[in-house]
């Protein structure tokens, strides 16, 4: 692959197993699933760990770390990590099974994806003032699937481990095992083990924070080597680490999720706004009114300042970057609020730190299929059909909304809501507002305690990959942070290089959006070179790159129409040996990025 043209139907041969982990440390159902090319080669094996971003099934990294590790001849070991887009219809009753096919709940029993903890009565009383609600596994599931996700991803490994000894080794003395599907029932020599066999974890988001998770849950020493693009990880951050770009100390650094994306959920709307950045903000879908409403919201509580909205909205702006947002990503609040990335992630990571059932309604959010006015009401289209292969985990997302339940104007699709406290229609500001204060929250936090990691990598070598206009996961609460904790547990024996790259964002399938194209380049592209990077340095010793700076060129033009991208012109390497000026510095946990 090498950086080169992969593009074609992208069928492999090979075969595919799936199943289920049915309890790990308490969460339920987690998927597994490994893929193995008929070019693997037994000779000279590999297990490619491909834990799924965001709240996606068990497929949920086959675009990224799938595809490369199959071209590779790799066998691919996923898992959903215990979220995925399991769902359950209360109104119907019906859920989906590990395959994506669909049961009701009764029937499906223990073997469903995910069915809400609900006894038939309680359902029913349930839909009586709320009908056509649905359950999501990673909000609903009554856990907190995050902590177990670096568990989750040593699994998958072990799992593949055990299918390719099924497939490639010998038949052992003795009597069959019993039934088995798709692997032979006789007991199997094994022929693959940790000695013999490279394995990589490499992933990108919520799976870039599960690969890194996965080096403190993997006691075997399983995992060879990681890569982790723009990671959501959580930190026990030490008091002696801090970041700095360009020599200066950055506003805000190492805040949990639960902080960062609800910090977002309440100034986003308003920000969009600002005059320094409306303009140029690709696919600003905020609306003036409900923007400048929410404005107005904000500055009623004292959270922001100003007399016009265009001040609050610059107040705003001020406010997102004081709180670890790079000035790199301002121009991406307006589309990120307008797909309703912030309000659909603060949502769900309520319900699962908090570990609340669906009835909750938390903050007064419900999710359901909505008619065009937005009130909830039976879909045009169901959506359980295609829910487990189209559907994201996080509601807005195939059909299925985010119902504000306390509006005045409600129950309502969450951007329509009319608040209660301010009698405005400001995207809800009453339900943004009930989220943010969650974070204070006993269960939240220790919902919250429960994912951070230490930053120990045990010794493997790293690589973590990181767009530093990335607004979803800022690179000042995660990568850098991580950074300056690894330095401080492993010191001279850390093996982390980071790579921070400019003009590159969190979400690739924005790229063919105007304003998006001409502004930012594919990170996927370097994520796919970190993983070469790793590979040769697995098989052969060739030394990882160090942390760096890798300082790309926009494609520029007309938005819409953007020239092609290219490896000369926008997509410098990563360098063995970067400039001074380019090098990524930590020592005793202080970290460094130029400028």
């Amino acid at each position: 692959m090498a950086g080169g043209d992969t593009l074609g139907e992208g069928k492999i041969a090979g075969k595919e197993y799936l199943a289920f982990a049915k309890n790990v440390a308490g969460v339920k159902n987690v998927t597994l699933l490994v893929q193995v090319p008929t070019s693997f080669d037994p000779a000279n094996p590999c297990i490619i760990a491909a834990p799924s971003s965001g709240s996606r099934g068990v497929y949920g990294a086959i675009g990224t770390t799938g595809e490369w590790a199959l071209k590779h001849g790799c066998a691919v070991a996923y898992t959903d990590k215990g979220t995925g887009s399991g769902g359950h219809d209360l109104q119907s009753d019906r859920v989906t099974l590990i395959d994506g096919t669909l049961s009701t709940a009764a029937k499906a029993g223990k073997n469903a994806y995910f069915a809400a903890n609900l006894s038939a009565p309680q359902r029913a009383a349930y839909l009586g003032t709320h009908p056509y609600r649905f359950a999501m596994k990673h909000a609903h599931s009554g856990d907190n699937p995050e902590r177990i996700w670096g568990r989750a991803t040593v699994n998958a490994v072990e799992f593949a481990f055990y299918v390719l000894n099924e497939q490639y080794g010998t038949t052992a003395p003795g009597k069959a095992k019993g039934k088995g599907k798709g692997l032979d029932n006789k007991k199997k020599m094994k022929v693959f083990t940790s000695d013999n066999t490279l394995v990589m974890a490499a992933s990108v988001s919520n799976g870039g924070g599960a690969v890194l998770a996965a080096a403190e849950d993997d006691h075997r020493h399983l995992i060879d080597g990681i890569v982790a693009v723009e990671p959501q990880i959580n930190l026990k951050l030490d008091p002696a680490v801090s970041v700095s770009r360009g020599g200066i100390p950055v506003s805000a650094f190492g805040l949990p999720l639960y902080d960062y994306i609800t910090f977002a959920n309440l100034y986003q709307a308003c920000a969009a706004l600002a005059p320094s950045i409306k303009l140029n903000s690709p696919f600003n879908g905020v609306s003036a009114t409900f923007g400048g409403n929410r404005c107005t919201a904000l500055t009623n509580a004292g959270l922001i300042s100003g007399v016009t909205v265009d001040e609050q909205a610059e107040s705003a702006l001020a406010a997102l970057r004081s709180h670890g947002w790079e000035v790199d990503s301002d121009l991406l609040h307006a589309s990120h609020y307008t797909f309703s990335v912030a309000p659909a992630v603060s949502l769900t990571y309520a319900n699962a730190y908090r570990r609340a059932k669906v009835t909750q309604n938390l903050c007064q959010f419900s999710m359901a299929t909505t008619n065009g006015l937005g009130a909830p009401a039976a879909p045009a289209a169901d959506p359980m059909p295609t829910l487990w292969s189209l559907n994201n985990g996080v509601p807005p997302s195939t059909g299925i909304n985010l119902v504000a339940e306390g509006a005045l104007n409600g129950p309502i699709r969450e951007p329509l809501a009319q608040s209660a406290s301010t009698g405005l229609q400001d995207y809800n500001y009453d339900g943004a507002s009930c989220l943010r204060a969650l974070l204070d929250d006993e269960a939240v936090e220790e919902g919250i305690e429960q994912v951070k990691v230490k930053g120990d990598l045990g010794g493997r070598p790293t690589l973590i990959v990181h767009g530093r206009a990335d607004n979803l996961v800022p690179v000042n609460h995660t990568s850098r942070p991580y950074l300056g904790l690894n330095n401080l547990v492993e010191g001279g024996g850390s093996k982390l290089s980071y790579i921070e790259v400019t003009n590159a964002q969190h979400f690739e399938a924005f790229l063919p959006l105007p304003g998006y194209d001409s502004r930012f380049i594919p990170l996927h592209y370097y994520a796919g070179k970190a993983m070469d990077l790793m590979l040769n340095h697995l098989r052969s010793g060739t030394p990882l790159p160090p942390s760096q700076v890798v300082r790309t060129t926009p494609r520029g033009g007309v938005p819409g129409s953007a020239p092609l991208v290219t490896q000369e012109t926008n997509l410098p390497d990563i360098a063995p040996a970067p400039l001074a000026a380019d090098l990524i510095t930590v020592s005793q946990g202080a970290v460094n990025v130029p400028d």
